[in-house]
C-alpha cells in the first residue's frame, strides 16, 4: 500500500525557517508527484507546492520565493524547506503522493497517499 512518515515541523517567530520531511516507506517517492499542502486554523487544506517525477515545481500564492520543495532520491525523502515564515503560515502540513501531477494537482481529492500532518505554528 505504501505510507508517507512526517517529521519536523514546530513552532518559531516569525522570519524564521523550518524544515520538514517525509519519509517514503514501500513507496519510491522520485516516480510520484509529490506535494505539501497546509490546513490552516477553519481553513480547508490547500496546496502550497509540488515536485513532479521529472523535477520540475509549482508553488503557490505566498510561499513563492520562500518554500522549497527537494527530495532526495537515495533517501527517499522529501522536503519543505520554508523560510521567512510569516504568521499566516500556521497550520498542519501534510506531505502527499499521486501517481501524476493533475493540473489542478492542489486539490487534495487529487492525491491518494497521505502523511499524518506534522503542526507548523509562526508567532509574532
Amino acid at each position: 500500500q505504501g505510507q508517507l512518515v512526517q517529521s519536523g515541523g514546530g513552532s518559531v517567530q516569525a522570519g524564521g525557517s523550518l524544515r520538514l520531511s517525509c519519509v517514503g516507506l514501500e513507496l519510491h517517492l522520485s516516480w510520484y508527484c509529490m506535494a505539501w499542502f497546509r490546513q490552516s486554523p477553519g481553513k480547508e487544506r490547500e496546496g502550497v507546492v509540488r515536485v513532479e517525477s521529472d523535477g520540475s515545481t509549482s508553488v503557490i500564492g505566498t510561499a513563492e520565493g520562500r518554500f522549497l520543495i527537494s527530495r532526495d532520491g537515495a533517501k527517499n525523502t522529501l522536503f519543505l524547506e520554508m523560510n521567512s515564515l510569516k504568521p499566516e503560515d500556521t497550520g498542519m502540513y501534510y506531505c502527499a503522493a499521486s501517481r501524476r501531477c493533475d493540473p489542478t494537482w492542489w486539490v487534495p481529492i487529487k492525491f491518494g497517499w497521505w502523511g499524518r500532518g506534522t503542526q507548523v505554528t509562526v508567532s509574532t
